[in-house]
């Protein structure tokens, strides 16, 4: 068991062999930034003032050839070689409501929900509550390192973890998931990580944005949003876009909700309409989903509380676009996957 002491704050913690810098410190209690925990995003990066460290990828995306000569690790990446003293910028932020753990998931249901998304039920050994629109990282088995995957569902015991999971052509996680990862099988777990949650004591009505597996924490979203006694008089909005009518779904799973058609509306979009691949007609809203977000809304943008979850290229896009719109940064909420 190593242990990591942070300079100038006086703080130490300890973190075993199998476990990194930075998930052992929000498992403390402690407020390490980060956001991906994949390596990609950089955004838990910190340097390394005195001991050793290893990466778990070994040239992990966000690392660059800068990082190396001053010595700053990522801390999602980075295992102690034994004890360390580091340099980070704590911040209150990123303290976890529910501390990540590391658990044993049992697989128990999957349902298919477009030819490419299959939601997956678990049940944990050890339960491990979560925030709506928070992610868990899942080891897939002869699959090299953890990804990260939104639930859907939503829980005050957590003794169950749900996802909607997009199938990604030669991707190695989802491709080993879909094809050979069954009912009954365990796989690790941890978690919950993740900065996109449900703010229940915001003053706003709540606009969710997704595309593709996006769906996933806006469907916890906004199932929880229905059943809060809290936001009882807020309106939800969800935006879903695909590229054809045959990746559209969400509308059964929020049309079940209280207040659908009422306070709850959907707002489904496709980006190439006349050449579905599934062959199927589409008579609704043509377009991204940032430009159907900024068409249906305009600048009253700025008086909801965003969500918004998809591919990069989507987020790229929604982000740029609430900026145009001058929707103030702190109302926005959205964790980087790559």
């Amino acid at each position: 068991m190593a242990q990591i002491t942070i300079t100038g704050v006086n703080l130490a913690y300890s973190c075993d062999e199998t476990d990194t810098i930075l998930r052992a410190a929000l498992r403390v209690g402690l407020g390490f930034p980060y956001e991906c925990n994949v390596g990609s995003c950089g955004n838990c990066r910190f340097e390394l003032v005195e001991g050793e460290v290893e990466h778990v990828r070994a040239d992990p995306p966000a690392w660059s050839e800068r990082d190396r000569q001053r010595k700053r690790y990522l801390g999602c990446q980075a295992r102690p070689l034994g004890d360390c003293r580091i340099k980070v910028n704590l911040r209150e932020h990123y303290k976890s409501t529910h501390p990540p753990k590391r658990t044993q998931a049992h697989l128990f249901v999957v349902e298919d929900i477009t030819h490419d998304i299959r939601e997956f039920r678990f049940r944990l050994e050890d339960p491990a509550p979560f925030l709506p629109g928070q992610y868990a990282l899942l080891s897939i088995p002869e699959v090299v390192g953890a990804r990260a995957y939104s639930m859907c569902n939503v829980t005050e015991t957590g003794e169950e973890w749900h996802f909607q999971i997009k199938r990604v052509p030669s991707g190695a996680a989802t491709e080993r998931l879909f094809a050979a990862v069954g009912i009954g099988d365990t796989i690790a777990a941890d978690g919950p990580y993740g900065m996109a949650y449900l703010r229940e004591d915001a003053p706003r009505d709540i606009l969710c944005i997704a595309g593709g597996s996006g769906l996933s924490p806006m469907i916890s979203i906004t199932r929880a949003a229905a059943a809060s006694p809290k936001l009882a008089g807020r309106q939800v909005h969800f935006i879903y876009g695909g590229r054809g009518a045959r990746d559209i779904c969400g509308e059964p799973m929020l049309r079940c909700l209280p207040g659908f058609g009422e306070r709850i509306f959907y707002h489904p979009a496709v980006s190439m309409q006349e050449s579905d691949p599934g062959g199927l007609s589409w008579s609704g809203r043509v377009g991204f989903v940032p430009d159907i977000a900024k068409e249906l809304f305009g600048e009253d943008l700025a008086r909801f509380e965003i969500y918004f979850a998809g591919p990069p290229a989507m987020a790229e896009a929604t982000m740029r676009m609430l900026l145009e719109m001058k929707v103030p940064p702190a109302q926005v909420h959205y964790d980087q996957f790559y």
